[in-house]
């Protein structure tokens, strides 16, 4: 670039955008290698999570059985204590009324201890069930706590293997950015985001915008070549240059990448 006090040319102007298309072009291509690793991370993080907590629900509810059936125990002592105490009242009523009051208390006691009997029958039912459904849930989270271990290797041997040129190529498109006018960025930024393959500025190959099947006539393609303005390809939108200039960056960028 010419001098800082200097407004840039538009052919350093064009040179920046290309060379911070290349570098963009790149990161996406590291970004690429990883696919849906760091998703499918994500996503096994969450459902472990998830499953982990549904585990502590059905730990929780199989306590709360067992305090149940504790209290049942304790309800059976209690009627059973009852039913003793009546019976040998009964030896000493003195009339009728008071036998039969007592057989009543009694066989009451005997329908608390049955129904208390029914709930831990199923208290315990309940248990063996929830039970059952913890050791699947235990064995699904030990195989997708394995998966994760694996795929997390994977994105971590994909990241490492890249990381150093991701960094220097993060430092350089952020030296390019700060060489080209906030208003040019922002319009490189917004062609970029437009597009699927990520390219807002391409070459002029073969009498086209690179991609493209769309024919540039020659007097635009000269004056591309002449690098006197900012020329956008009318069928894509985006930024042209050409071949020429594009074949000088990519040769200073591979260098730039080595040093």
């Amino acid at each position: 670039m010419s001098d800082k006090n200097l407004e840039p040319t538009v052919e350093e102007k064009l040179r920046s955008l290309y060379n911070l298309q290349l570098i963009d072009s790149r990161l996406d291509q590291i970004r690429n290698t990883r696919g849906e690793l760091p998703l499918e991370v994500q996503d096994l993080d969450d459902e472990i999570a998830g499953m982990g907590a549904r585990v502590e629900k059905i730990e929780k509810e199989i306590d709360d059985l067992n305090k149940n059936i504790k209290e049942k125990k304790e309800a059976i002592k209690t009627s059973e204590a009852l039913m003793e105490k009546y019976t040998k009242q009964q030896d000493n009523v003195r009339n009728n009324r008071e036998f039969e009051a007592l057989s009543k208390e009694v066989e009451y006691q005997e329908l608390e201890i049955k129904l208390s009997e029914k709930r831990i029958k199923e208290a315990k039912a309940k248990i063996e069930h929830k039970k059952e459904s913890l050791a699947e849930l235990n064995e699904k989270i030990e195989s997708y706590t394995s998966h994760l271990e694996h795929k997390k290797q994977e994105l971590e041997d994909i990241v490492k293997d890249t990381e150093k040129e991701e960094q220097k190529l993060t430092e350089l498109a952020e030296k390019y950015g700060e060489e080209i006018e906030p208003k040019l960025l922002k319009a490189y930024k917004k062609i970029r985001n437009s597009v699927k393959n990520g390219l807002a500025v391409v070459p002029v190959e073969r009498g086209a915008s690179a991609g493209s099947f769309f024919t540039i006539p020659p007097q635009r393609q000269m004056e591309i070549a002449m690098r006197k303005k900012i020329i956008l390809d009318e069928h894509s939108g985006r930024i042209l240059v050409d071949s020429e200039l594009a074949d000088e960056q990519r040769e200073i960028m591979k260098k730039n990448l080595k040093a």
